[in-house]
């Protein structure tokens, strides 16, 4: 069966994770040891599709 790496949207470094071609996943946050940075992403079929949360916005008093 095949498998590849998932690789980092931030910085393209291969993360700690390996996935197969029948792997899903819906919101999962992947972290990057290089970049230190966390990603939220859907992985099905080697496709990964990363999900853009809303930026926070500032409260105001």
């Amino acid at each position: 069966m095949a498998e590849q790496w998932i690789i980092c949207p931030v910085c393209q470094q291969k993360t700690r994770l390996k996935i197969q071609e029948n792997t899903e996943l819906k919101n999962f946050p992947l972290f990057c040891p290089k970049c230190k940075q966390e990603t939220l992403i859907d992985v099905e079929k080697f496709n990964m599709t990363i999900i853009k949360e809303p930026d926070a916005k500032t409260q105001s008093r």
